[in-house]
């Protein structure tokens, strides 16, 4: 029995395959999806620690209002001023657009400055939309999305609030609501 037991083990030995070296086709596909899946999250995470200034010096940018004035944030020292990016395709912009213009006539006459920047809109429908609404503060286009760029956005609207001496002291990455560019600029002016 013995010699048996030696034969079917031999046996057993040579039927089953030998350990393979290197990766199956599957092996390597699901490497690479990995890996691709790993350099996308890794972009996406890079993009995201490129956050928006929302404290330390204004960057300076200049534009031409839709009414032909020109705005330069830099000529603005001792202004609190409210940059609001925005665009007539927002949904959320439409909300915020009458309480942004009520806070411009409440405001306006106490050093505070409220800046439009119309964000990948045609100038036709920022037009219409500053019509629709009423809208009295100065607003200009965004023109090849540099402000945007140099700012951050990553949609809109957003809102920066800038003091008189040229610090960002507020961001806002959702619509303005009721009351709460009052509360902000209330403590800006005061002090």
């Amino acid at each position: 029995m013995e010699r048996s037991d030696q034969i079917i083990e031999e046996l057993l030995q040579e039927t089953q395959p030998a350990p393979r070296r290197g990766f199956s086709l599957g092996s390597v596909v699901l490497i690479i999806g990995f890996v691709l899946v790993a350099i996308v999250v890794g972009m996406q995470l890079a993009r995201q620690n490129q956050t928006q200034p929302t404290d330390g010096p204004a960057p300076d940018f200049s534009l031409t209002t839709f009414t032909g004035d020109s705005f330069r944030l830099s000529e603005q020292r001792g202004k609190v001023v409210v940059i609001n990016f925005w665009a007539s395709w927002c949904g959320p912009c439409r909300d915020e657009a009458p309480i942004l213009q009520s806070v411009w006539e409440r405001y306006r006459d106490q050093g505070v400055v409220l800046m439009g920047v119309a964000y990948l809109d045609s100038d036709q429908d920022s037009r219409a939309f500053i019509d629709e609404f009423g809208i009295t503060y100065p607003n200009g286009p965004d023109r090849g999305t540099r402000i945007s760029e140099t700012y951050r956005i990553q949609g809109v609207p957003e809102t920066f609030v800038v003091d008189q001496n040229g610090q960002i002291v507020e961001f806002i990455i959702a619509p303005v609501q009721p009351g709460q560019l009052d509360t902000i600029l209330d403590r800006i002016l005061r002090s």
